[in-house]
């Protein structure tokens, strides 16, 4: 298995968003869907400007670049 990098490691941050979300959403309160609509939101956001909070955070952790967020 390859090494993870920061592109796929800001995809499990989100796909984790997302899930939880949704899960909080239905064990809790309808209102944890808007943690989802935030992933979703700020995933659009990433893709249109290629400003990534999470591969900041990931950067400055240590976690190696990877080729979508250079």
């Amino acid at each position: 298995m390859s090494r993870l990098n920061i592109d796929r490691a800001v995809l499990a941050v989100a796909g984790t968003v997302t899930l939880l979300g949704v899960v909080l959403a239905v064990a809790v309160s309808p209102w944890f869907l808007l943690l989802t609509a935030f992933a979703g939101v700020n995933q659009l956001q990433a893709s249109l400007t290629g400003f990534c909070p999470a591969a900041i955070l990931l950067r400055r952790l240590g976690v190696p670049r990877g080729c979508a967020f250079e």
